[in-house]
């Protein structure tokens, strides 16, 4: 098993800057506003040669009896259960105060190894200022996560205080793991990223799917704001489930941490397998859920609609939500829209069943062969219309690449085949082969003319 390693301590001390530096890489959402981080965030590390989870937590305020900060105290608690060995951040440039004493405390009740950190120790000048940490009983590193000043001494202290490496597996003992770890990698897993408008239920699926409270709730809108990485599995099928903030229109975008959210989301995207979408049927869908899905189409990306909060409604209102978000959304009539309910449970499964359904076909390979029998049946049957100068001939189709599928026609004349009959094409496409979920795309390229 991989050790996990959790940092935690009191709001805006610097843990998120920390988690970055030692993945190497900026993740998480950094800003001078405390109370940016809310949920925990997972990344495996490599740090001299130990590998292992990390973990970024909010920041731990007993004091705070808001319902985020209440969250952001059972994820901070659930981080420390589940740690071999914990991280406690300190501010050596400011005075402790009530919420490192209580950090400290809730640690001290554990059986976990901890590892007190002094950040923000910018130079060597500033350890006398922070001889006041010592009163908290403590003897700590002094580190800068922001420079990197003091990282090789915490590298010692992790691999002192790591569990230590198992021994040595009996090689056939081995050599029977790395079989079922390679028949487990041929099944592909899902990514799956969540997206949506603020306050549209994409957090409860997470938490629905999980079994857990891996992403906080509230009826406030924002409240997700890193993207919130979960490998599970729903009725018995793998899954890796991208949680991420809620997309509002550029216009209304407020501050620098929702532009980061933003940004975050749509990076969300670009690295998914399969998009949900999801959508509040109790208020209909609006221009940025189409713009959204867009958004999804242009990167080819397999797409799902959840149409969410489907149990504040009775059966003709009901109706009437499908068919106004199958209007809305005329422009992808191939999209599956999937009523459900994150609350009671109504319909995660058929959503869930068209994830899996999406994925098939956004992986999937049609051979050469079967691609130009197709071909030259369509071409018999309706051949491409005469252009302002030429009619141009389609002779031989082949799938580039799958994940997602793409596929390359090459003829003469490509640019006087009109857009009418590149829609035909990829509607034959979809009806013939079952793509009846995902965005295709159909490139055309004249062949060159032979030498004589």
């Amino acid at each position: 098993m991989i050790p996990i390693v959790a940092i935690v301590g009191r709001p805006n001390v610097g843990k998120s800057t920390l988690f970055n530096r030692l993945l190497g890489t900026r993740v998480a959402i950094v800003h001078d506003q405390p109370g940016v981080t809310r949920d925990r965030h997972y990344a495996d590390v490599n740090v001299y040669g130990r590998t292992f989870t990390l973990i970024d937590t909010g920041g731990f305020d007993p004091d705070d009896t808001d319902a985020i900060g209440r969250g952001i105290q059972r994820h901070v608690r659930a981080a420390v259960q589940e740690a071999d060995l914990v991280l406690c951040v300190l501010d050596a440039q400011s005075a402790s105060n009530e919420a490192d004493a209580a950090a400290i405390k809730m640690l001290r009740q554990t059986d976990k190894p901890v590892i007190y950190l002094a950040n923000r120790m910018d130079n060597a000048a500033l350890e006398a200022e922070a001889s006041e940490l010592f009163s908290l009983g403590i003897q700590p590193i002094f580190v800068s996560a922001l420079h990197g000043r003091g990282m090789a001494e915490l590298g010692q202290a992790l691999l002192e205080n790591l569990p230590p490496l198992p021994p040595e597996p009996d090689p056939d003992v081995e050599a029977e793991a790395e079989g079922e770890a390679e028949a487990t990698a041929a099944a592909a897993v899902p990514r799956v990223a969540l997206i949506g408008r603020p306050n549209a239920g994409k957090s409860s699926l997470l938490n629905r799917l999980s079994g857990q409270e891996r992403s906080l709730v509230d009826d406030r809108p924002g409240t997700t704001r890193d993207p919130v990485d979960v490998s599970l599995t729903f009725k018995g099928r793998p899954y890796l489930v991208v949680d991420t903030a809620g997309i509002r229109r550029k216009s209304r975008i407020e501050d620098d941490i929702e532009s980061q959210s933003v940004m975050q989301a749509l990076r969300a995207v670009a690295r998914a397998d399969v998009v949900i979408l999801m959508c509040d049927a109790s208020i209909g869908l609006a221009e940025q859920d189409a713009r959204l899905l867009g958004l999804c189409a242009e990167r080819a990306r397999a797409i799902v609609v959840g149409l969410n909060k489907i149990d504040l409604l009775g059966a003709d209102a009901r109706k009437r939500a499908l068919e106004s978000a199958r209007s809305q959304l005329h422009f992808a009539p191939w999209v599956p829209i999937v009523s459900a309910s994150t609350l009671s449970g109504e319909g995660i499964t058929q959503l869930m069943n068209a994830v899996q359904r999406s994925f098939q076909e956004y992986s999937q390979r049609i051979g050469t062969a079967q691609l130009n029998e197709f071909l030259q049946a369509l071409v018999e049957k309706t051949p491409p219309p005469r252009g302002q100068t030429r009619a141009p001939r389609l002779f031989f189709m082949t799938q580039a690449q799958a994940s997602p599928p793409v596929f390359v026609v090459m003829c003469s004349a490509a640019e006087e085949i009109k857009d009418s009959y590149r829609r035909f094409v990829s509607n034959q496409l979809r009806k013939t082969f079952g793509f009846e979920s995902v965005p295709l795309v159909v490139r055309y390229r004249n062949r060159r003319q032979r030498d004589d």
